[in-house]
Parts: structure tokens; C-alpha cells; sequence
């Protein structure tokens, strides 16, 4: 579900067997994407899922609080835990377990089993996720590698873009249990391929970080204040996205149609922003990506709010649009120059584990901020998610201008 990262150190202590093709690498990316449309697709489709189970939508949105704080506490713990396995041999179980996951998701009648589900799918993920960027690079050839590693990451993009406007378009035209059945359906065939196309053995010298190199990472002070960004954006942005189905029927009388419509305009532009912000972190520095970044991200959810609580339908139809495009642009295009930005906190001989930090602290800002805007949406209007989600982006513009003040300066 995710631009992904990895704790695991891709240096083997051995020599591993390396192959020279790449399709066990586009069945890395598959993996990628199946996990990115589960963890992004269901958001759409919450109103849905609560309607059929006779929930309010505050209590649906528990499945994605569940799934993110689950994978955010798993991941690193899980990494460690089977730090002394293949890797090639958990990639492929971690990923045959999505499957599995998903398809007792898709045969779930109530609540509590897809909770179950979802528990399920997070701790699979999790595990998945840190092993596919580091197997890459035992199993292909030096001159490839970096081709093989945009391809796998590429793929939690390309979820963004495509497997999120598509599980909505297919959960409103089929219902949302279908959306299930097909992220299942891919992850069995990544899980497939992954299995008759690694050789065994692919993984056995890839070290994991311990627990004491994470701790030791995690309480230097400059990523300490990298990381605190991480939380306060991904608060920001959860607190507004699982709702946003719920947000554009009530402000913009939206049925499904206009929904999947909104919701493909917010993936593009989200994969636009991902884009562009590693461009532009590349050609200006992360400095001058972050902060606008983040600005711009606080005044789309203002709009959102400010439309919700003062505009009528046909008035904030336009309002809210531009707000949804520059939300996806600013949300996304600040997470390549905040990889850089931690890179270079923790250095980078200390890169996997800092990402790796990063990967949960963003997990735990997620569900934070989708159990506040459950808690908002229960009781308030739909107006307080955009308000809230702007406070949250402040909070992390104001600590991104006060570290950047504060910072040692050299000479």
C-alpha cells in the first residue's frame, strides 16, 4: 500500500546465485502493487462496506486504522523476528499469505471476520515489503540493478495511480468484496511467479539490522526531527483520505460515478506529485520541496473544510476539485524529498534502517489520523476532517521551519 522501504541490508555475506532476467523483478512490482490498491483502495469504498454490514462509517473506517497501525508495529518486528530465514522463501509466503488474506476477506459476511482479514493482510505486507527492495539485489546482475529497483518500487506508485481508481470503479460496479477477490488474484500470481522464478537459495547471506542498530538510529536528534515531520503529514493525510467518499457525497451530492471520478483524479495526481517531487528534490534540495509541499497540502485541506462548512454543491463543485488535485500533487510530491531529507539525517550508510523508521513512523501517523477523523466524523460535520487535517499539515510545516532555523550551521 505504500512507497516502500527496507531495513534489511541488500550487502550479502556470501556470494548469491544472481540472474539475469527480470521477470521475477515485474513479479516483485506486482507484489508492490497488489499491497499498495489494498492498502489505498478500500477508503472509497468505506460508505459502501458500512451500509452492507449495517455500521456507521466511523466504525468501517476501523479497518483502515487497524491495517495501518498493525503494519506499522509489525514490520520492524517481524523483520527482526525472521532476520534467520530466506528471504526468497519468506517473499514468496509472505505474499501467498496476502493472497490467502484477501481471499478470506472476499468470503467474510461480517465485520469481525474482515477485521480479522485485514489484521492478516497488514502482517503480510509488512513482511513483504522490507525483503523485495533487498532480494533485488541478490538476485540481479550489478549493471540492472538499478532498472530492477524502479521497477519494484515503482509499483506502489503505479498502485497509487491505477489500483486505487480501479478498486473503486470495480467495488462500485461489482461491489466492494470484489475488490478483494482481485487484489487476491494478483498477489497469487506475484506470489507464483515469485516462487518458480527466484532460484533457492537467493537471500541466504542478506543481513538484518538488529534491534540496537534501529535504537541507535532512531535517537540521533536529526532524525528524530525528520521523523516527526513524517508523523504530522501522515496524521494530516489520514485523518482527511478514508473519508473522502463520505466528504464528496455530502458536499458535492457525489454518487458512486462521481466518486471513482474524483478518486482517479486524486491518483494521478498523487502519482504526478511522487514524480515531480523527486525531480524537483533532485534539481532544488529537499528544503525547497518539503516546505511548499506542505503548504500547499495545509490550504488544500482548508478549501475542503471551508467548502464543507460554506458552499453549496454546485458553488464548491470547482473549489473542491482543485483542492482534491493539489492535495494528491503536494501530499506525494513531499514524501521523495523527506526520503532524502532522512538520508541524509542519519547518513547514509545508515539509510535501510532509517526508512525503515520512517516506513512506521508514516504507519503510526496513518492510523492516528484515520482514528481522529472517524472520532470527528462521528460527531462532527465532515468540514472538521479538512480542518483538522490542515492543523496537522501546520504543525509539521512550523516544526520543518523551526528545525531548518535551528539547525547547526558549518563555518
Amino acid at each position: 500500500m505504500k512507497p516502500q522501504s527496507q531495513s534489511i541490508s541488500a550487502q550479502p555475506s556470501q556470494p548469491l546465485p544472481q540472474q539475469q532476467g527480470l521477470l521475477p523483478i515485474y513479479c516483485m512490482s506486482l507484489g508492490a502493487f497488489a499491497i499498495g490498491t489494498e492498502g489505498f483502495m478500500i477508503a472509497p469504498l468505506l460508505p459502501q462496506i458500512a451500509g452492507d454490514l449495517a455500521l456507521p462509517v466511523s466504525q468501517a473506517a476501523m479497518l483502515v486504522t487497524m491495517f495501518t497501525l498493525t503494519l506499522a508495529i509489525s514490520s520492524p518486528i517481524l523483520t527482526v523476528m525472521t532476520g534467520a530465514l530466506n528471504r526468497r522463501n519468506l517473499l514468496v509466503g509472505a505474499m501467498a499469505i496476502f493472497a490467502a488474506a484477501n481471499i478470506i476477506a472476499w468470503r467474510s459476511t461480517g465485520f469481525s471476520g474482515i477485521m480479522a482479514a485485514r489484521i492478516l493482510l497488514a502482517l503480510s505486507a509488512g513482511l513483504y515489503l522490507p525483503n523485495a527492495s533487498a532480494l533485488v539485489g541478490a538476485i540481479v546482475a550489478p549493471d540492472r540493478r538499478g532498472r530492477a529497483l524502479a521497477l519494484v518500487t515503482g509499483g506502489a506508485t503505479v498502485a497509487i495511480a491505477l489500483g486505487l481508481p480501479l478498486g473503486s470503479i470495480i467495488g462500485h460496479a461489482l461491489g466492494w468484496r470484489a475488490t478483494f477477490l482481485c487484489v487476491g488474484v494478483l498477489a497469487a500470481i506475484a506470489s507464483l511467479g515469485l516462487s518458480f522464478g527466484i532460484v533457492r537459495g537467493a537471500g541466504d547471506g542478506i543481513r538484518v539490522a538488529s534491534v540496537s542498530e534501529r535504537l541507535r538510529v532512531a535517537g540521533q536528534p536529526a532524525v528524530i526531527k525528520a521523523l516527526s515531520l513524517t508523523f504530522f503529514w501522515a496524521m494530516g493525510a489520514f485523518t482527511a483520505y478514508p473519508f473522502i467518499a463520505p466528504y464528496l457525497q455530502a458536499v458535492l451530492d457525489f454518487g458512486d460515478e462521481g466518486v471513482s471520478g474524483a478518486v482517479f483524479v486524486w491518483g494521478v495526481s498523487a502519482a504526478v506529485g511522487m514524480v515531480l517531487g523527486g525531480s524537483l528534490n533532485d534539481r532544488l534540495g529537499s528544503p525547497f520541496v518539503i516546505g511548499p509541499a506542505l503548504t500547499l497540502l495545509a490550504l488544500a485541506f482548508l478549501t475542503l473544510a471551508a467548502s464543507a462548512a460554506f458552499l453549496p454543491p454546485d458553488r464548491a463543485l470547482i473549489p473542491v476539485m482543485v483542492a482534491i488535485v493539489v492535495w494528491g500533487i503536494s501530499v506525494w510530491g513531499f514524501y521523495p524529498a523527506q526520503m532524502a531529507q532522512l538520508i541524509s539525517a542519519g547518513g547514509p550508510p545508515a539509510a535501510p534502517v532509517t526508512l525503515s523508521l520512517n516506513t512506521s513512523v508514516m504507519y503510526i501517523g496513518f492510523s492516528v489520523g484515520s482514528a481522529l477523523g472517524s472520532a470527528l466524523i462521528m460527531d462532527h460535520s465532515v468540514s472538521a476532517i479538512g480542518l483538522a487535517a490542515a492543523v496537522a499539515e501546520s504543525i509539521a510545516l512550523v516544526l520543518f521551519a523551526f528545525h531548518r532555523l535551528t539547525r547547526p550551521r558549518n563555518g
